[in-house]
This record gives C-alpha cells, sequence and structure tokens, in this order.
C-alpha cells in the first residue's frame, strides 16, 4: 500500500494514459489541500506516482463549484491527444471569461482541444450548482453523459458521440444530483476509507 502524503482527489486531476495530467491552479495550489507543497513538490509527486512525464495546469473550475476548481467539470481527455473543453458561448455568463482563458490556454498544450458547450445557469436565485457537461463517465462500452434539459443538451450529447465512436453514448438527466454538487463522474470517484 502506499501512502503519497498529499491530498488528491480523483476528480481532481485527469490523466491521458500517455504520460501527462491536466488540472487547475485553483484546485492543487489550494491552500486547503497541501499548504506545504508548492506547485514543483506537487509535480514531483504527481509524476512519482501517477508516472507522468508532464503537468498541464489550467487556471479555475466553474461557478458554483465547492471542490475549488475540479478539472472534471473543465476538461476532459477523449485520446492521448485529444480533450474536450466546457466554453460558455453567453459573454454575460460569469463563467465566460475564465472558461475562455482555460480553453485558450489548452490550444498551446494539446494537438486537439474540442470546445464542448456549457448548459447555462442550472440552480435557482440563491445559487448556481457546477453543472457541466464534461462531467461524464466513460466505460468499457458506454459513456454517461450528465444532462440538464436545456437547449445544448443534444449537441453536447453529438459531440460526445462523435468523440467516442466506438462506445454508446447516453444522456442522463442529473438536474436532481447536480444539488448535490456534482454528477455522474464526481460520484464514481473516492472510496472511503474505514478506520
Amino acid at each position: 500500500m502506499f501512502e503519497p502524503g498529499i491530498v488528491l482527489e480523483g476528480g481532481s486531476i485527469e490523466v491521458n494514459g500517455g504520460g501527462i495530467v491536466l488540472t487547475t491552479e485553483q484546485c492543487l495550489l489550494n491552500r486547503n489541500r497541501n499548504p506545504q507543497l508548492g506547485r514543483q513538490e506537487i509535480e514531483e509527486y504527481l509524476k512519482e506516482y501517477l508516472n507522468i512525464r508532464q503537468v498541464l495546469w489550467l487556471k479555475e473550475g466553474i461557478a458554483g463549484d465547492d471542490t475549488d476548481g475540479h478539472i472534471d467539470d473543465i476538461a476532459r481527455f477523449v485520446d492521448e491527444k485529444t480533450v474536450v473543453c466546457v466554453v460558455e458561448e453567453d459573454r454575460s455568463d460569469e463563467n465566460y471569461e475564465i472558461l475562455k482563458e482555460n480553453y485558450d490556454r489548452l490550444q498551446g498544450l494539446i494537438p486537439n482541444v474540442i470546445p464542448l458547450p456549457m448548459p447555462g445557469y442550472i440552480g435557482d436565485r440563491d445559487a448556481r450548482l457546477p453543472a457541466s457537461y464534461a462531467n461524464f463517465y466513460i466505460g468499457n462500452e458506454t459513456v454517461v453523459v450528465p444532462i440538464f434539459g436545456h437547449s445544448h443538451d443534444n449537441r453536447a450529447l453529438k459531440i460526445i458521440e462523435e468523440c467516442f465512436p466506438t462506445r454508446r453514448v447516453v444522456g442522463v438527466h442529473a438536474t436532481a444530483m447536480v444539488h448535490g454538487l456534482g454528477t455522474i463522474h464526481c460520484c464514481s470517484q473516492q472510496e472511503p476509507r474505514n478506520r
């Protein structure tokens, strides 16, 4: 059993299977996780324990996210050289600028970056929820994608279908699930430790 001594949730990293890990500065450099570690030290941990060669850093996550910018709501590898990255098309939306910066940054780091729309504002007048089509789960034969009853649902499903031509893509209504502050990929991650 290995205990690297670093806080690292499953949704905070995305690997391509070819030596690259993708994460955000907002999450892994947050003082609430590993205050004793700097950027270089975190990169060394990731390289040693995940057997990767390169760490690619995006800036921040989406509004309403209680995880301090988990990557699984922002950008996901669909193969070793291709990433889907969420973009907000509404310039007045609070996600527009940060997602544009993330998308632009990825353009210089990954050969193929495919824009994936956001589902717009999901929540109520008191709070925005972290709804994102990028929070999908990749199974052996199926990709399960959260959908939200938004006009972008079908377009997002089509983009993801094109990325996974050998798998069946299934949309699951996740509006009720996102009230728990996560959706499909989130609920497939951590296993609690028995003490």
